[in-house]
This record gives structure tokens, sequence and C-alpha cells, in this order.
């Protein structure tokens, strides 16, 4: 599979947690709703790491850690996006790893919140590096 159709698949695979995370929400599940809302901006955070082909080897965006420091280095600091959006994917992935690790529970509105970040960073990355494959 070449980078491209890989960023393309990524982004398709955010859309699909992306809908899943506003389900989860709409049915009261709010560890379910964080953990997919995450997904969803881990996915688009890969596809654009993908899409502008930064010298990022594949294993060291394998890791949830290694792919969110490899998106603040290319694409945050990088100046390719907000930084606003690197600090969503960060607190996303910290209320994920409450709703799926510790025992507290994550609140609806924690978790109404996450899956609003997690629309507009897939939006924002739709947008801002779909186009640059081409669509897809």
């Amino acid at each position: 599979m070449s980078r491209t159709t890989t960023a393309a698949a990524y982004f398709r695979k955010a859309e699909r947690a992306l809908s899943g995370a506003r389900l989860l929400l709409a049915g009261g599940d709010a560890e379910g709703a964080c953990n997919r809302a995450y997904f969803a901006m881990f996915d688009a955070a890969h596809a654009a790491l993908l899409a502008v082909d930064v010298d990022v080897s594949e294993s060291a965006i394998k890791t949830h850690r290694g792919l969110i420091a490899a998106f603040g280095k290319h694409l945050v600091q990088g100046k390719r996006v907000a930084a606003e959006f690197g600090g969503a994917l960060n607190k996303v992935e910290r209320l994920r790893l409450l709703a799926d690790y510790v025992g507290d529970p994550v609140t609806l509105e924690d978790a109404t919140w996450s899956v609003e970040q997690a629309e507009a960073f897939v939006e924002a990355m739709r947008t801002r590096f779909l186009r640059l494959e081409g669509g897809a």
C-alpha cells in the first residue's frame, strides 16, 4: 500500500471512529465515546503525517506516544497546524486513558468535549492534508 493510499485509509478509519464516538455519546456511554474520539484523532493525526510525507519511520508512529510526539514536532512545531490541535490531542488521550484504564468515571461533559474536539480535529486534518494527496 502506498503512503497516499495509507493516508486516505487512515482518514476513513478516523471517520468511522468519529461516527462511533457520536453514537456512544448519544447512548450515554462517556467512556466509550472518549475512547472512540481519541482514536478518531489518533488516526487523523497518523493520516496527516503520512500525507505530508515527513521523515518519520513507521515504527516511530506505531505507538501512541510516538505518534503524538511526531505530530507535535512535525505539524504543530512545524507550524502546519494550530497548537490548539496538539493540546486537544493530548487532553483527549488523557481522558481516554482515564476511561480505559482507571476506575474513575468520565463525565458526560468530558465526553461531549472530547467528541467536539475530535470532530474539529478530524475536519481540520482532512481539510488541510487530504487535499495534498488529491482527495480520497
